[in-house]
């Protein structure tokens, strides 16, 4: 996990030009480009009328209500927002070049949501690896059809929903996935192409990083040597993308090694944007690069959303990745994925949603004490009258890496799936529990010992647990 560094604040009347202090600390919360961008905007305020518009024409707009719904999530803290930010890969155009020539729709190698509270006091960025394995709910498709629930990997929403090429349809797919399993209303997304991410770092005449050991990728395009050197556009987009072969060679990693570099380039863009030609390749770059839904698709609109977030103090900004674990633990065969980590990731999303600040110590602490989905031992009983639907739903479990200790029919017919667990095995309830997101969760005295039961209900799809 990564967070936001200590800064010192700016004394009162010590403040220097606009976009200079809100750069290198407002900078940060959105990360990304497009968040770059919309701070970047605030020491723009003077700029001619042409250049204004220029530039507000350059962001393109995507309305996605139409494929979202009925069934979402309420915004349970009025004035609060939460912004879908997406870093996409297409393989079209100027990205042609990159991964591998046999993909043929819109790609995300980064996702995450900035959540700002009603009260504009603090602000965090909830950051999703893309190898989480989770359940992507019916999407509308390119061709006008629908794709089937499934588990698979995050990012392959963006890649059903964009099947078409139109940023609409990806968007709203990794927004429903998003929402599915956060409980987060997405109010906002940003989709920032990884072209105009070049054309950012180019336009500040690069950037420093250094890497602690030397990275040869193919499939990024890399061949850098350790320590600390000054990158353009093309080999910076390979850095920040590069996995294999670099530390671990997980998301993980490179998710911080991301949030790494945008601090790198907010810093840089801080000192260099004094320049007018500068100033405007930067903006040109990422306004070009940028598609929002309608209710940001303008410099106003991203100006105004970037000046809610100067008052925010550097050290309430929270930098956080959704607790995980790799998926091996719980299924050996799969050493590609990983899954979050239960109740530790519903407590954060619960916090967020009722506006409650998490900080990063909040959540490391928390996720210290870990349970694997393999140690969680379930009892399956069949409460639909049905014949076989406890045996079907434990080999789906099974499969997830869960203990099934035994099947058997639920003592009477039950109208909805129910989890009940003693007292003791709260945390190991919310396990299962987080695979099932329509089942009732309580403790109960007259709940077997030592095992959590699931009473498998008629509104239980078998789908829900692949």
């Amino acid at each position: 996990m990564s967070g936001s560094g200590r800064r010192r604040r700016t004394p009162p009347g010590k403040a220097g030009r606009a976009g200079t202090t809100r750069l290198t600390r407002r900078g940060r919360i959105l990360a990304w480009g497009g968040g770059v961008t919309a701070v970047v905007v605030l020491a723009v305020g003077g700029v001619g009328a042409w250049i204004y518009q220029d530039l507000n024409n350059n962001i393109n707009s995507a309305d996605v209500d139409d494929k979202l719904g009925a069934d979402r999530p309420e915004n349970l803290s009025p004035g609060s927002k939460n912004i879908l930010v997406v870093g996409s890969d297409s393989r079209d155009g100027a990205n042609a070049k990159y991964g591998g020539n046999d993909l043929t729709t819109m790609q995300s190698d980064t996702l995450m949501v900035l959540h700002i509270p009603a009260n504009r006091e603090w602000a965090a960025v909830v950051s999703f690896p893309r190898d989480s394995w989770v359940q992507i709910p019916a999407c509308e498709k390119g061709d006008g059809s629908s794709s089937a629930p499934h588990k698979a990997k995050i990012n392959e929403a963006f890649a059903i929903g964009g099947s078409s090429g139109k940023v609409a349809g990806a968007a709203a797919c990794s927004i429903k996935t998003v929402e599915a399993h956060t409980g987060l209303r997405i109010d906002n997304f940003m989709s920032v192409d990884f072209s105009g991410f070049k054309g950012m770092v180019d336009a500040l005449d690069g950037i420093e990083v250094c890497p602690k050991q030397p990275i040869k990728s193919d499939k990024a395009r890399l061949d850098m040597k350790a320590g600390c050197q000054t990158v353009d556009g093309e080999t910076a987009l390979g850095y920040v993308r590069v996995r294999y072969g670099v530390g671990d060679g997980s998301d993980i990693g490179r998710i911080g090694r991301q949030q790494e570099f945008m601090n790198a380039l907010v810093k840089k863009a801080k000192d260099k944007l004094t320049s007018p030609d500068s100033l405007y390749g930067f903006l040109q770059s990422g306004t070009k690069s940028l598609t929002t839904d309608p209710d940001l698709a303008g410099i106003k609109p991203i100006y105004a959303l970037a000046n809610e977030l100067k008052g925010i103090p550097s050290e309430r900004l929270a930098f956080l990745t959704v607790p995980n674990y790799p998926r091996e633990a719980d299924v050996p065969s799969d050493l590609a994925n990983v899954v979050w980590q239960y109740p530790q990731a519903a407590n954060l999303f619960t916090a967020l949603a009722n506006d409650k600040e998490m900080t990063k110590a909040q959540l490391q602490a928390a996720v210290k004490d870990l349970i694997y989905a393999s140690q969680v031992r379930v009892r399956v009983l069949n409460g639909t009258g049905v014949s076989g639907r406890a045996a079907a739903v434990a080999e789906k479990l099974r499969a997830a890496g869960f203990t099934v200790t035994e099947t058997g029919n639920a003592p009477e017919t039950v109208s909805r799936t129910a989890v009940t667990y003693p007292t003791g095995l709260e945390r190991q309830a919310a396990v299962l529990s987080s695979q099932l997101p329509k089942a009732q969760s309580s403790a109960s005295a007259d709940a077997a010992a030592n095992v959590v039961t699931l009473v498998v209900g008629p509104d239980l799809e078998l789908d829900e647990l692949d």
